[in-house]
């Protein structure tokens, strides 16, 4: 093929390929009818005319197909898209990657067109132009262009072919990873629970999951039209999400907490208990009427989810996630009688204070006493309790054996949202995954009503009361006896509330309904924050470093400021017998004592220093287990074995049963042939020797029963 070039008569460095007019396409996308035939040849025949026009551009002729083979698991299609940006490259054409991906991927057909009558076009006339300054005589020649070709590549086109042939590679991997989302089925608990758990459905939503969230048809904190995710909403029968239910309760237990130290301590329990009976009766039957129905479990299993994401303390997702024999992971803090370590840890009652027992690690003889008996409660009110309220829907609908535990146990990862930074030393599993504070993140800007609040301060700063979920629970005369501390601080307030307005309010204290907890902690105004000690509030505190002032009132709230108090970090006071003295030099102790706010920012840096975020580390495990289609290598075999194999009792038991055969023996062969020591030494060493070591067999078993729960 004949083609007019001119050519620089110097030629001391190669020449480059440089177009006449390099800066816009000769023609438009839909130029059409500039070539006819082209255009009834790319429509009638698509692949054969990419094909050829990816030969006339000096390319394999079968990149193309590579379209094709992957048109039903790609969005964009990447050698063609490709092949623009290599045409825009060899010939100047100005432009950019997003016009190319939009054609490529809406007008692919026109934009093949326009890419053909561009080579046609630009094969017309080219100048070589030499490295160095241009001689101004120049001569016109004659040129045959016979371009050399390996194994159907153009050599002299290699500089386009490789980027081509590795974009395209990189766009069929990415869309792999993008558009092969997974499935995922959620099962959250309402209230305080979802606020972290959504956390997690938003970043899953950002990577390309599909996320179904089973929510009750009365959820009071669940929307049921949401852009991150598809509702099912199903009934929970009763009043299980009545926001009433729980302010009932907290009055229960602040009356409770007047009595005596003795006396209190069984009321709590006492309610609790009651609490747990009910509960627990109400999700087996909304289990049951679930599994009961053929047309909602044939919407689940024909859904084909990858993954059970639930947080325990409501077993319907436990329940579901194993009779669809789905993997599951755990969003976890709490679980059935306690915190979700006493379920699938090792748990010495010697230094592990049980929930709701308000101990430390560090417990005298009476302290561990009560540690054990809370122990005990939790045991008697996990078998006689919890595991009956479910004995009519395993035995008709799971094989038999199962009980409620045994299913608990089996998931593959347990997210647990705790970190040791707030939380005691204790032993743990490999299965479990601490993503304590997950939900925390640097602070954004306030509204523009609250940040000039918040500056109007001065020099003194802010303090901050928010109690979650319970925000209308306090009695009306602790609320009064609150506003009037707060009218006689420096500091201003802000203070989420609901209700009627405190008499005793004064100027500087702000109401509001709802208020950016993270943001307004992460504020350099903020100077200390009152809490009730529910574990999102207490990670953010950690996590911007501010000292609080705990004001528990149900639940963990007390176990969760204890730990604070314990580093130094918080002061906590009594709503049942909260006064205005009290509080008020509570107050002033954490706002004047440079201690707590250097305690609280130590364990700041110790929370913030890991190789991972919490958030990050959440979400390769999930993603892990969606990969690896569960994770049940990390599962411990101790779950599998009866509780005497478990605690070895049965070898214990041989032991003794060897020593005792021993002994017996001993004594027969010495009265029937004399062997041995006479008789003052027999019944002086032999009985001693016995005792001695059933004794320590006895205390080795009670000490190896007491240092672990499976």
């Amino acid at each position: 093929m004949a083609t007019n070039v001119f050519i620089n008569n110097q030629q001391p460095q190669p020449p480059t390929l440089v177009a006449v007019h390099s800066n816009q396409w000769s023609t438009g996308i839909c130029d059409c009818f500039s070539d006819l035939d082209v255009c009834c040849f790319a429509f009638w025949n698509f692949p054969c005319f990419t094909c050829s026009t990816m030969s006339q551009f000096g390319e394999s002729f079968c990149l193309p197909l590579l379209d094709m083979m992957f048109s039903t698991t790609s969005c964009i299609p990447p050698v063609s898209m490709s092949m623009r940006v290599a045409v825009r490259s060899r010939y100047g054409i100005q432009g950019d990657m997003t016009a190319d991906c939009a054609y490529a991927t809406f007008c692919n057909v026109c934009s093949w067109c326009q890419i053909a009558r561009e080579i046609k076009r630009r094969k017309q006339t080219l100048t070589i132009i030499n490295a160095q300054p241009a001689y101004t005589g120049v001569q016109q020649y004659d040129l045959e262009l016979k371009p050399n070709f390996w194994f159907g590549y153009n050599i002299q086109d290699m500089s386009t072919t490789i980027p081509i042939f590795l974009t395209g590679l990189c766009f069929l991997l990415l869309k792999t990873t993008c558009c092969s989302s997974s499935r995922i089925l959620v099962v959250p608990v309402d209230g305080s629970h979802w606020i972290n758990m959504e956390v997690i459905l938003r970043e899953l939503h950002s990577r390309g999951h599909n996320i179904t969230v089973l929510r009750s048809a009365k959820s009071w904190y669940i929307p049921s039209n949401s852009p991150i995710y598809t509702s099912m909403n199903v009934s929970m029968l009763e009043d299980e999400a009545d926001k009433n239910y729980y302010n009932k309760m907290l009055q229960g237990v602040m009356e409770c907490r007047r009595s005596l130290s003795f006396k209190r301590t069984f009321c709590q329990q006492h309610l609790i208990t009651s609490m747990l009976a009910k509960g627990h009766k109400i999700l087996a039957r909304a289990t049951a009427t679930m599994l009961d129905d053929p047309v909602f479990m044939k919407k689940l299993q024909v859904a084909k989810f990858d993954l059970m994401l639930t947080d325990p303390a409501l077993t319907i997702g436990v329940l579901l996630g194993s009779y669809l024999k789905l993997p599951m992971v755990y969003n976890v803090r709490w679980i059935n009688t306690g915190e979700g370590h006493f379920t699938i840890a090792p748990s010495p009652v010697s230094y592990v204070p049980m929930s709701g027992s308000e101990l430390h690690d560090q417990m005298d003889f009476l302290e561990r006493t009560k540690n054990m008996l809370h122990y005990l409660h939790s045991v008697v009110e996990q078998h006689f309790i919890i595991n009956p309220a479910y004995s009519d829907l395993f035995q008709r609908h799971f094989p038999p054996g199962t009980d409620l535990l045994s299913l608990q146990r089996a998931a593959d990862i347990w997210l647990l949202r705790a970190d040791f930074v707030f939380e005691f030393p204790r032993p743990t599993m490999p299965n479990v995954v601490y993503i304590g504070g997950f939900h925390c993140k640097k602070a954004r800007p306030l509204p523009a009503e609250l940040e000039a609040f918040m500056q109007s301060s001065g020099e003194h700063g802010v303090v901050i009361m928010s109690l979650g979920t319970f925000v209308s629970a306090l009695p009306r005369e602790v609320t009064e006896a609150i506003a009037a501390v707060f009218a006689q601080l420096p500091q201003k307030v802000v203070w989420r509330f609901l209700g009627e307005k405190p008499s005793s309010l004064g100027n500087n204290t702000l109401l509001v309904d709802w208020l950016p907890q993270n943001d307004i902690l992460g504020h350099p105004k903020t100077r200390a924050f009152v809490a009730h000690g529910g574990t999102n509030g207490m990670y953010e505190a950690i996590y911007h470093g501010v000292p609080v002032l705990g004001l528990p009132l149900l639940f963990d709230q007390f176990d969760n400021l204890l730990r604070l108090k314990v580093r130094g970090a918080a002061r906590v006071v009594e709503a049942k017998s909260l006064t205005k003295e009290d509080f008020l030099e509570a107050l002033k102790d954490i706002l004047e004592t440079p201690s707590y706010r250097s305690n609280i920012q130590y364990l700041s840096l110790l929370h913030r220093d890991q190789p991972m975020s919490p958030m990050d580390t959440a979400i390769f495990w999930i993603e892990y287990v969606i990969r690896n289609k569960g994770a049940a290598h990390l599962q411990s075999a101790g779950f599998s074995l009866p509780w005497y194999s478990y605690f070895c009792l049965d070898v214990a038991l041989l032991i003794m049963a060897l020593i005792g055969v021993f002994v017996w023996a001993s004594l027969i062969l010495k009265n029937a042939f004399g062997f041995g020591y006479s008789k003052n030494q027999d019944m002086s060493t032999t009985i001693p020797i016995f005792l001695t070591g059933l004794c320590f067999l006895l205390l080795k078993t009670t000490t190896a029963t007491v240092a672990g729960f499976r």
